[in-house]
């Protein structure tokens, strides 16, 4: 690297990797912050407010996909089965528009269940992209994150036992009874989470020293069911549940005691739907509820006089992935009876 009193050759202006595709009559000004923008936008890529409509953009504009920030509502475009085929030249396109790759929008047409193949932050985008797969003949429905009751929560279940004629729930400090005919949907996936620990050394340098680093990783089984009393989900998760209401059945394996207690709500619960498809379909989901990745930091600390360090962690984790592919498919079997 050159220092900073050594000459820099000039050499001269950057370049645009693209050249300007548009000219300046056919650029929209935003409203908002008055900057010009290419009629291919549906926001306006300074201030993300929506851009007018004119005659050229409406025939021009494409999504970009912009994913919600993660206290933003979302809105998530959900390809719906067909049963006529879909030329390969329709999956070409339509995979460009929406970023993905053809095998990857093939394989979902396959499957023949409802599935995400968008989500962005912003309604107007999001009808866009309804608009132009409508134009290539391919069925879709526009859901927002309220639309799949992600504003209600997921309940943990720690306990639970078994009446004739009812589910008991138990809960700290209050019990809830659920009529095994009120069961609607019990749906089992697979929940991991990946944690990387790390600590630095402030040092004078550009860099921090690293002091140490740690990994730790799970993964378990889950069951998530839905009630017509309760508007959230009910979740299980092997670690930390009592399985003593499975009796003489319970044995010293997580796994085989929470696939004989999916075994038990399904028989008792004779209007529930069983679905086991998540895990099956998670590479598919990937695209669009991608796993989520966050950084946490513990702060500064001083280890001794003039010396200070830093702990942050990275979490990867599914959960969230899940929560949205259960909302979907209860959802669906509510709406459309899939």
């Amino acid at each position: 690297m050159p220092k900073d009193n050594e000459n820099i050759p000039f050499l001269g202006p950057v370049e645009p990797s693209e050249s300007q595709r548009f000219s300046a009559e056919q650029m929209i000004r935003c409203e908002e912050c008055l900057r010009a923008n290419p009629p291919t936008r549906v926001t306006c890529m300074y201030c993300v407010a929506p851009l007018p409509l004119t005659e050229d953009a409406a025939r021009l504009r494409k999504p970009v996909l912009q994913p919600p920030e993660k206290h933003q509502l979302g809105y998530n475009t959900i390809l719906l089965p067909r049963n006529e085929a879909v030329s390969s030249e329709v999956v070409i396109q339509a995979a460009s528009l929406l970023k993905l790759e053809p095998e990857n929008l093939e394989e979902i047409l396959l499957q023949g269940k409802p599935l995400p193949i968008a989500r962005t932050a912003s309604r107007n985008e999001a009808e866009l992209v309804f608009e132009r797969l409508r134009d290539l003949d391919l069925h879709c429905l526009t859901l927002s994150d309220d639309d799949l009751g992600l504003s209600n929560p997921v309940k943990r279940v720690r306990s639970m036992s078994f009446a004739d004629q009812a589910l008991i729930i138990h809960q700290t400090g209050e019990e809830a009874v659920v009529p095994w005919t009120d069961i609607e949907l019990v749906l089992r996936g697979w929940l991991f989470e990946t944690r990387l620990e790390f600590k630095e050394r402030k040092t004078r340098e550009s860099e921090n020293e690293l002091l140490e680093t740690s990994e730790f990783s799970s993964d378990e089984l889950a069951i998530d069911f839905y009630t017509a009393g309760h508007p959230f989900t009910w979740r299980i998760k092997t670690s930390g549940f009592d399985f003593s209401c499975l009796e003489n059945e319970k044995t010293l394996i997580a796994n085989e005691n929470i696939g004989t207690l999916q075994r038990l709500l399904t028989t008792k619960a004779v209007n529930a739907k069983t679905d086991d498809s998540y895990r099956r379909l998670r590479r598919l989901l990937e695209p669009v509820w991608s796993t989520q990745t966050e950084t946490q930091s513990s702060g500064w600390r001083r280890e001794r006089p003039g010396k200070l360090s830093v702990g942050m962690a990275t979490i990867k984790s599914n959960e969230t992935q899940f929560t949205l592919y259960s909302r979907l498919r209860h959802y669906f079997s509510l709406e459309f009876k899939l």
